[in-house]
């Protein structure tokens, strides 16, 4: 069963009786997911442009939109208009391809993978995970790597709390720490060996 159909038959019945909502249009749905990458240090060299260009459009079948800064700050070196990032959104089936592949394949090859930290969401119940590294995609070919670079993946929800917002990613199956035991449990195993 897909990710799409698991939310359809699974997670809208069972967030309507832990919520108590009435109507089905109030459940929680997800809207989008963004793919963002900041430049940093890479913002004059062109083989890191091209590198972090190449791995969105590989991760997301999309052409990138490349952010630029709105003012120039002298400390940086960054002057109004020059490229500091890049960005993709996601919606529709490519949204839901991409978010079972996040669950099913990349967040496992995570290295020393603990579980999610549950402190990514915001106030609306949109949630923020970082990649160090991004290897952790399937696409990304490793020996065919010269620039790692890390990124980021916005879920943008129609959800009121973070709560909501986590009731709807646990229940999708995105594996979260509990309580920050499991890293914890973590630092012993290190400890006893």
């Amino acid at each position: 069963m897909s990710l799409k159909e698991t939310y359809k038959n699974q997670v809208i019945p069972k967030l309507m009786s832990e919520f108590g909502y009435m109507n089905l249009n109030a459940v929680p749905r997800i809207t989008k997911v963004t793919l963002n990458v900041g430049l940093g240090k890479g913002i004059k060299d062109a083989k890191f442009l091209e590198t972090a260009e190449n791995t969105f459009r590989r991760i997301t079948g999309q052409a990138t939109v490349k952010t630029k800064a709105r003012k120039s700050i002298s400390t940086f070196k960054i002057r109004e208009g020059m490229v500091v990032g890049m960005k993709v959104t996601l919606r529709g089936k490519r949204m839901w391809d991409f978010l079972e592949k996040l669950v099913k394949i990349s967040i496992p090859r995570i290295r020393d993978f603990r579980g999610l930290p549950a402190t990514g969401f915001d106030e609306c119940g949109n949630y923020t995970l970082g990649f160090p590294e991004h290897t952790a995609f399937p696409e990304i070919r490793t020996d065919e790597i010269e620039v790692i670079h890390g990124l980021e993946v916005t879920i943008g929800m129609t959800t009121k709390s973070a709560e909501e917002g986590k009731a709807v990613l646990v229940n999708l199956g995105f594996p979260f720490t509990v309580g920050g035991a499991a890293a914890a449990e973590g630092n012993e195993n290190k400890e006893s060996k």
